[in-house]
């Protein structure tokens, strides 16, 4: 055999080798997982924003993708078709989804937040106390959180649902109308509720507080949260970070919102100065107060069917 012949066969072993390596190394370090993120304009998009999330779910072979999108009902339509694993919505776009047949999973909620949503009127409206408002015209989103919320008011007040005039109006339809004297109140929440007080110079005629809860849910699928128990406890605890910081510093956090909403600071700053911050695992009790809400969107024939809410936990 020619002996330089074995050499330059030796060498090309060990270029080749050489070669694979950094392949191998890479194909090795590869995240083993992918956590597709939906969010709006909110927490999860300032937790996206500090990179925190990341460092923490890399040791566990995770990789990340946001997606933002303009509302809750669009990221459940998203999680529906598996185009994401996660996202954050309000109390009532998830019972819609889930009496839909969505294979949603609620896995974490915040702390109540019964004074971000109101009942609003013009300043000088005749308008004094809850039961003035029987006949009156009331706009609000309908299926929204604030729908639930009038539903309850009322009925605290001793007023049925049929005594007011429900118009529905999306925020933005509704605060042309409210600006124009066209209804006579308007059920809505922050930061709309905070802009009509602080540019249309409502007067709020009562807030939840001692009616409902309002929070706020992070929701995942069935098949993502129980697979993944440990990305999900790892969010969990980012999301309240945020939260915590945000109450120690509720100047710079809501400088930060102010620059994500494109609204003017003092409309920003009424909104966070009564937010509730924490947010935490789902409960039997949150289940109950949501349960509570499709048992409503079901009697006023919003939701096709009655929905069992344990069925959406993990």
């Amino acid at each position: 055999m020619n002996p330089h012949s074995s050499i330059r066969r030796r060498l090309l072993q060990v270029s080749a080798a050489a070669l694979a390596l950094p392949a191998l190394s890479s194909f090795a370090q590869a995240p083993a997982r992918t956590l597709r993120i939906g969010h709006q304009k909110g927490n999860l998009s300032l937790l996206k924003g500090r990179g925190t999330l990341e460092k923490r779910l890399a040791p566990l072979g995770v990789a990340i993708k946001w997606t933002e999108f303009s509302a809750g009902p669009v990221q459940l339509e998203a999680l529906n078709v598996g185009s994401i694993d996660f996202g954050d919505v309000g109390e009532a776009p998830p019972i819609f989804a889930q009496a839909a047949g969505a294979p949603l999973a609620y896995v974490a909620a915040t702390v109540t937040r019964p004074q971000s949503e109101a009942v609003i009127v013009p300043k000088a409206s005749t308008i004094q106390s809850v039961k003035d408002l029987k006949g009156r015209k009331v706009a609000l989103n309908k299926g929204s959180n604030v729908h639930y919320f009038l539903v309850k008011l009322l009925e605290k007040h001793g007023l049925a649902y049929g005594d007011v005039n429900v118009v529905f109006l999306p925020p933005a339809d509704a605060r042309a109308a409210f600006e124009k004297g066209s209804i006579d109140a308007w059920v809505i929440w922050d930061p709309f509720l905070a802009a009509a007080q602080k540019t249309l110079d409502a007067r709020l005629l009562v807030d939840a507080t001692g009616v409902v809860g309002n929070r706020a849910f992070y929701f995942s699928s069935l098949d993502y949260a129980g697979k993944n128990a440990d990305v999900i406890k790892v969010l969990i605890e980012e999301l309240d970070k945020v939260d915590q910081w945000g109450e120690a510093n509720k100047g710079a956090f809501a400088a930060e919102l102010a620059a994500l909403w494109g609204l003017p600071q003092p409309v920003v700053d009424l909104s966070v100065s009564r937010t509730r911050f924490g947010t935490g695992p789902i409960t039997k009790a949150i289940l109950g107060e949501q349960q509570q809400i499709a048992d409503t969107f079901l009697a006023l024939g919003l939701i096709p069917r009655k929905i069992n809410l344990l069925e959406a936990a993990v």
